[in-house]
């Protein structure tokens, strides 16, 4: 359970596993305990799996409005509620502290009935990489957080703006331009053109190029106009001083700047205050969030989030996309004033927060008339954009669906699809990926790798059909012990559907789609005939060679057209497990080959091995360290670091005699 932190204290209600709402007594007496102050609950279901976190001034009468107001208009509420066998809750100090708590909780747990912001690909990011005596920056996809002091901004809606302005970025500040040096012993032509300061061979110091970075990062927090005043500072210092070469410099990235700011910017009126503006769209599944930056009266930025439209009422969904946004800004980022579509459900807990993390006032406003309101619509067009263009693909992952059920003589089109592929190289480091595809798009979640156990499949000889074989009967082994068991299978998957999990299944796959051909499909059909499952799965391959579907018993591949959307849809389910098993393979190849270059070293254990790897970042760097350097990794003695580096430095022993 969480740990206490000051001013917070916890408690758990030890319940049974029967639903509250089945246990009248039990339920009042748990709703009797609960405290009248601020804070945190978490409800949890039979198996112990979070399904909401929320947060309120008083727990007491927010938890027990689940229950006494009678069943709720909103379908996923009334779903939760009867799944509910135990409630925590943690006490703050204030609200604040709650919200804070509460926006934490959701990010490490994702419980499946809060409102989550979607993982769209479509939207990258920037990252700054803070954590590093030099930090990188980078446009990434994938917001994952290696250290805490890393930083993420966006998610930015118009990626080709963010490429050109990291690339003017990249032209007036003298940055690291390449993740590794291409010289080991000297600096490559960008540092001669003065667009990289030596990075690679430490020509500028980590404290002077951070300097820089935290210019770049004012670019990307929306601050060009006081950036532009400090180089100007900058700039007249230095001319002063006499610092001519310092002085021009300062000109050029002022220049460089003021290129950037007219192309990136558009005015708006009322040109004194910064602020943020958000609204959405929404139909009965999907909203769509767009949150515009404008500082001193010009667009800088323009971001988006989506989010399902069932799981809250519009202000939550506007209320979650701030405090997601906010909690991960940095303070000076927090504008003076936020302009909302909808008034939020606590939207006077959530200006205070916002008032104390910068430090200064903050307002929620929700304006009704003049240049405001035109704000707010315009951000409501473009949100209704966003809102078309998932519509369109909501409907074309559907005509996919149905096609594809047409195909393989489905009564319904498949939700859930899961992919198999397997990867090695002649056996060695052989793994297996299971991918899955929910409404036709992936759900990430649910991926599974595997590492293939069978001691016939080593180095030197492979063996796909038996490691597809194996990947079957693993991957529904609980399902045949279940249906051995006496289990009715239907009512498993019903279950599986309603209440996320059930006796430890994980949700059963409409198709399961084998990479490979009729070899493999006969192995996998083999496999889950054993299982007693072969005659309640829908199964069928795709060849690579002529993109060919095959189906059990069949000796020839179905009729279908390369641009048939059904197979085009098994195509990027088969591309996704490509890419996810080869990523894997060579994750664990390399792993093999870092360990079998250091475990040579005679007394260098797997926890060294570790250590150093997590210290150095690669065997290059561990190769290129002094007997000094290697000393100071954590735990690492004088004696086994000049060991080490014995090791890659082995002496001419006729020389030395």
């Amino acid at each position: 359970m969480t740990q206490r932190a000051p001013g917070v204290s916890i408690t758990g209600l030890k319940a049974g596993h029967q639903p509250l709402i089945q246990d009248p007594a039990r339920l009042e007496a748990l709703l009797k305990a609960l405290p009248v102050e601020p804070g945190c609950y978490l409800m949890r279901d039979a198996e112990d799996r979070i399904l909401y976190i929320g947060k309120s001034k008083s727990l007491r009468s927010r938890v027990r409005s689940y229950f006494r107001d009678g069943p709720s208009d909103r379908p996923r509420i009334n779903l939760m509620v009867r799944q509910v066998v135990e409630i925590e809750f943690i006490v703050t100090d204030s609200e604040a502290e709650a919200l804070v708590l509460e926006s934490n909780l959701i990010k490490n747990h994702q419980p499946h009935f809060n409102v989550l912001l979607k993982d769209d690909k479509k939207y990258p990011y920037l990252c700054i990489t803070w954590s590093e005596d030099y930090p990188r920056i980078f446009i990434t996809r994938q917001r994952r957080f290696r250290r805490a002091s890393d930083r993420f901004y966006g998610p930015y809606v118009d990626v080709g703006l963010l490429r050109r302005t990291l690339a003017i970025v990249k032209r007036v500040f003298p940055l690291r331009q390449r993740p590794q040096p291409l010289h080991r012993d000297r600096t490559c032509l960008n540092y001669d053109i003065g667009r990289c300061p030596g990075v690679c061979q430490e020509k500028i110091s980590a404290e002077n190029y951070k300097i820089i970075i935290q210019k770049v990062a004012m670019v990307f927090q929306g601050r060009n106009d006081e950036l532009l005043d400090l180089l100007q500072q900058q700039m007249i210092r230095y001319a002063e001083r006499l610092d001519f070469e310092a002085a021009a410099l300062a000109r050029d990235q002022l220049k460089g700047l003021e290129l950037l700011t007219s192309e990136q910017k558009v005015a708006l009126p009322d040109s004194d205050i910064s602020r943020d503006v958000i609204a959405l769209a929404s139909d009965d599944r999907v909203a769509a969030v767009q949150l515009f930056q404008v500082r001193a009266g010009k667009l800088v930025g323009r971001l988006g989030y989506t989010a399902d439209a069932e799981a809250a009422s519009p202000g939550a969904i506007l209320q979650r996309v701030l405090e997601e946004h906010y909690s991960q800004v940095d303070p000076v980022e927090i504008p003076p004033e936020v302009l909302l579509q909808h008034p939020l459900p606590e939207q006077e807990l959530l200006e205070a927060w916002l008032r104390q993390r910068r430090g200064r006032k903050v307002t929620l406003l929700n304006p009704q008339r003049q240049q405001k309101a035109e704000l707010i619509e315009m951000v409501v067009r473009n949100a209704s954009y966003e809102l078309l263009r998932a519509q369109r693909n909501a409907e074309q992952q559907h005509l996919a669906l149905e096609d594809l059920a047409q195909l393989l003589e489905l009564e319904h089109p498949p939700r859930r699809i899961e992919g198999f592929d397997i990867s090695h190289i002649q056996g060695s480091d052989a793994v297996a990926s299971q991918v899955v595809f929910i409404d036709g798009l992936p759900a990430k979640q649910h991926y599974r790798k595997y590492k293939i156990q069978s001691s016939s499949i080593q180095s030197g000889h492979s063996d796909d059909f038996m490691a597809m074989a194996e990947i079957m009967r693993r991957r529904f082994r609980r399902w045949s012990q279940a249906k051995q068991g006496g289990a009715d299978l239907n009512e498993l998957r019903r279950r599986t559907k309603t209440t996320l999990q059930s006796d430890g299944l994980i949700d059963w796959p409409e198709v399961v789609m084998i990479d490979g051909g009729k070899g493999q499909l006969s192995a996998v059909m083999e496999a889950l005939r054993e299982l007693d499952l072969a005659d309640e799965l829908v199964v069928c391959s795709l060849a690579k060679q002529k993109e060919e579907i095959f189906t059990p018993g069949a000796s020839d591949p179905l009729n279908t057209e390369p641009d048939q959307l059904g197979v085009v849809l098994l195509r990027r389910l088969r591309d996704e497990a490509h890419r996810f098993a080869v990523g894997f393979h060579r994750q664990q190849r390399g792993e093999r080959m870092k360990r079998s270059r250091l475990s040579d070293i005679p007394g260098l254990g797997p926890k060294r091995v570790k250590d150093l790897l997590a210290h150095f970042r690669s065997i290059d760097a561990i190769q290129l360290a002094t007997a000094e350097q290697l000393g100071g990794c954590p735990g690492m003695g004088s004696a086994l670091a000049k060991q080490i580096y014995d090791f890659f430095h082995p002496t001419n022993e006729e020389e030395t005699t």
